[in-house]
């Protein structure tokens, strides 16, 4: 019997998947059974707290602009897995990937080999691109990056660490020097690794293997990019960095034009003209959030719809984004480990609501959907167009 994309999801998001398991054994092991596709690709590998996908979706438009066959791993998806998966900005078929998906797990449950969803998405991804014959990869880790599956690869082109802060720090450690050593992990030897940020752990683990170090102040202007938001500055100027670095030949020109042409999903995206959706999942997140809200919209009235997993620090979080006045929704989504509307009201200092549709939400104001991937496919049903920003900083 044909196995569907619908099989392939089932199966990802079974009990016996759907969790996190760090480390390089198991990844290892099935890809070797594959014939290590990894092996044959060209990697850009990306690590950070937040921006990560920002910097990945900013140098796989120019490469693509550029006339090169590049492929972008990237998560968490918003409404489908194939968003996962993409050559020159198209998803992997549904088709492609649930044969790829059937064909891992079989694979790996002949072998007695135990893999996580995001194992098997990882292998999926590198028998996909190896096939497809992709000239280079840019590879976003899933979390951490010492034993993050991504990190199998034994080379890349570069390293690129955006901004570190705390998050999973039952995984990671509980200060921003341990993760950073943590991310510090996909720095190969004799790559060059591209920072904003000057931590000693990544400046000792390129030494350690003779890696160029550079560190990027964030001077780029972020007139030409479409993806909007004050912390794009930064990101901006870690992913051209390395574009410059690796690709010298590519015309300035083209990378400006390139810029424009940017896609990001729901990371400060205006969506009609009273509607942002910001995957803001951590305290750091937050404060990007609530400053673009600040530096865009300074006086416009505010109404949130909030929802967050229970292993983030979501009373920081409000305590960031809310002040006196804002309409605040709270919204209970469909994970288990989602906060309900009664925790989290528990410790926000503000009157609130429980969120039932978009269609309540008081019209006069600038909706924000904010807190957790997780939430925003159920509330979002589908996606939106993107609107143009009407004010410019």
């Amino acid at each position: 019997m044909e196995k569907t994309y619908n099989d392939a999801v089932k199966l990802l998001t079974s009990q016996g998947k759907f969790y996190i398991n760090l480390g390089l054994d198991r990844i290892s092991a099935v890809l070797e059974l594959l014939g290590n596709p990894q092996d044959s690709l060209k990697c850009v590998h990306v690590a950070g707290t937040n921006g990560k996908g920002s910097v990945c979706a900013i140098i796989a438009t120019v490469l693509d602009k550029a006339g090169i066959k590049v492929g972008l791993y990237s998560s968490p998806h918003i409404f489908n897995y194939t968003e996962r998966i993409k050559i020159n900005g198209v998803d992997i078929s549904r088709e492609d990937f649930a044969d790829l998906v059937f064909e891992v797990c079989e694979i790996a449950d002949k072998n007695d080999i135990h893999l996580t969803e995001f194992e098997i998405l990882t292998a999926v991804m590198f028998k996909y691109f190896a096939d497809k014959n992709v000239q280079v990869v840019v590879l976003e880790t899933g979390l951490g990056g010492r034993f993050d599956a991504t990190n199998v690869i034994k080379s890349n082109l570069c390293a690129i660490i955006t901004h570190i802060d705390l998050d999973h720090t039952e995984r990671l450690g509980n200060t921003k020097s341990k993760i950073a050593f943590e991310k510090a992990g996909i720095i190969k030897p004799n790559c060059p690794v591209f920072t904003s940020e000057g931590y000693e752990e990544i400046k000792d683990k390129a030494d350690e293997g003779n890696s160029l170090f550079a560190m990027v102040a964030p001077f780029e202007d972020t007139m030409n990019l479409s993806l909007k938001g004050t912390c794009q500055q930064e990101n901006l100027s870690l992913a051209l960095a390395a574009v410059r670095y690796l690709f010298p030949q590519i015309p300035e020109t083209l990378i400006q034009e390139a810029l424009k042409e940017v896609k990001h999903p729901c990371r400060f995206e205006l969506c009609r003209d009273d509607l942002i959706i910001d995957a803001s999942h951590n305290p750091n997140g937050a404060m990007a959030l609530r400053d673009s809200l600040d530096f865009y919209y300074p006086d416009k009235k505010r109404c949130f719809v909030f929802g967050c997993l229970r292993n983030k620090d979501y009373e920081k979080m409000m305590q960031i984004l809310f002040s006196k006045g804002d309409e605040i929704y709270f919204y209970h989504f469909n994970n288990p480990n989602s906060c309900t509307v009664e925790e989290l009201q528990q410790v926000c200092e503000f009157p609130s609501h429980k969120f039932k549709s978009l269609d309540e939400l008081p019209k006069d104001c600038m909706k924000i959907i904010c807190g957790s991937f997780y939430m925003l496919n159920e509330i979002v049903t589908e996606p939106l167009v993107l609107q143009p920003f009407l004010q410019e900083g």
